[in-house]
């Protein structure tokens, strides 16, 4: 077998490491001297080993046809510099693939089934690492969430395997193995032990929480992984998509009509249906709103609305798709508060602005059931590997929402602080699933 001489990969089939996440994607190899290389991405003037997991369709001049489409950071560039945001701003296409609801949806008169949409993201990850390697490659261990959101069996869990491999190979990879991605992180994170260790991964993504009890160490890499060295591995389908829209809801909802009310055409004063702000707490489904149909009907509600400065505000969202926007600012306050006591939510888009107290106890006291089937979630596989916490050598925390404070505490509680150790929160999963794929070979 020939090696690339500064990888040290097979250089005819070099096979990567994948994390296709809700929100950032990320890309790795294994080289030469065994450890792992991250792709990088062009983001404007600067570099990025993350690739938001985005698709930007632009209109034509006539407003209709489609001119282009765009993913990653060229996408959001895209976006940013429409000043009428003509296009749309495509996001979060993990959460779809475990359902049945969704199998296509139509742009600008074209349908796009959901394994194309995601083969638009995926194609230019490929690309990239090829243009890094100097080789094709179709080769890819891709990571996969212990549970996929919005799977309610194991048959929502193989469609949406299915419709991933599909996706990975209309983006052309020919040759794909799939890997839990706490198992990826775990590869990651055994790199610098120099003993064997007992230890509980925890990956938090954007749309699933998923963890993993595994043996890792130097006898393991030295003398082959046996099966029984994986003790068990479960998860929630629910991380940062479900924190954010609960800022959402208690902050910017109610500024947005969540609450308010309405006269019927028989004066009967009705609230605003609830269904609309369901979707406004999830970034990925706020472009729904923009249909005709629901636009008319937030139209007939704000001519109706006994406050309706409130839906003139929902209106300028939902019509400017302002979904990136808003969650970026969410994004900030969620940040401020793993830092701080206090924070400020600040989201300004021309008349429209929000500028709101936020404290930690008060966004903990709103994620709390999220936080309670977390706990409940690693409470059960310890019990079920028949395990206690102090026969645990180790917690790697990885993923944007093990930086929440409450999040952390779980496991603080548990196990204790002096066991718990985090790093490589968006990219620790690429660069372990490429060390998994360089020891197929």
């Amino acid at each position: 077998m020939k090696e690339h001489p500064a990888t040290g990969l097979d250089a005819e089939h070099p096979a990567i490491g994948l994390d296709f996440g809700t929100t950032n994607s990320a890309v790795a190899w294994r080289t030469g001297d065994g450890s792992a290389q991250l792709a990088e991405f062009a983001a404007g003037d600067k570099r990025t080993s993350t690739f938001r997991s985005v698709v930007y369709f632009d209109r034509g001049e006539d407003g209709e046809d489609l001119l282009s489409t765009s993913a990653g950071p060229g996408a959001i560039e895209h976006y940013l510099a429409s000043e009428e945001k003509a296009g749309r701003l495509v996001q979060s296409l993990k959460s779809f693939l475990a359902s049945r609801l969704f199998q296509s949806t139509v742009i600008f008169g074209e349908t796009w089934r959901l394994e194309l949409l995601v083969a638009l993201i995926l194609r230019p990850i490929r690309e990239q690492a090829e243009a890094a390697l100097g080789r094709p490659v179709t080769r890819a261990v891709c990571g996969r969430p212990v549970r996929f959101v919005n799977a309610r069996d194991e048959s929502d869990e193989a469609l949406a395997l299915r419709r991933l491999e599909a996706a990975l190979h209309n983006a052309g990879f020919t040759d794909v193995t799939f890997e839990f991605e706490p198992v990826g992180a775990a590869w990651h994170y055994e790199r610098g032990l120099e003993d064997d260790e007992l230890i509980l991964i925890a990956d938090f993504g954007g749309g699933t929480s998923d963890f993993s009890l595994m043996r890792v160490g130097p006898s393991l890499r030295r003398d082959g992984r046996r099966a029984e060295s994986f003790l068990g591995n479960d998860g929630v389908p629910l991380a940062g998509d479900a924190f954010d829209g609960k800022l959402i809801r208690h902050v910017v909802a109610p500024l947005l009509g969540r609450g308010a009310e309405f006269k019927s055409m028989f004066d009967r004063v009705l609230p605003v249906p609830a269904w609309i702000y369901s979707h406004l707490e999830r970034w990925h489904h706020l472009s729904f709103l923009r249909s005709r149909k629901t636009q008319q009907l937030l139209l007939d509600l704000r001519r109706d609305a006994l406050e309706p400065e409130k839906l003139e505000a929902l209106l300028h969202v939902v019509q400017r798709d302002l979904g990136f926007l808003l969650f970026r600012s969410v994004e900030a306050a969620k940040r401020a508060l793993s830092e701080g006591e206090e924070a400020r939510f600040q989201f300004a888009h021309e008349d429209l602005e929000i500028d709101e107290p936020v404290t930690r106890t008060d966004f903990e006291s709103w994620i709390a059931e999220e936080l309670d089937a977390m706990a409940t979630c690693v409470d059960g596989l310890l019990k079920r590997a028949r395990l206690r916490p102090e026969h645990v050598d180790r917690v790697f925390l990885t993923g944007g929402s093990s930086l929440v404070p409450a999040v952390r505490r779980i496991f603080a509680e548990r196990f204790g602080e002096e066991k718990l150790r985090a790093g490589g929160e968006l990219t620790s999963v690429a660069s372990g699933l490429a060390l998994r794929a360089a020891d197929e070979r």
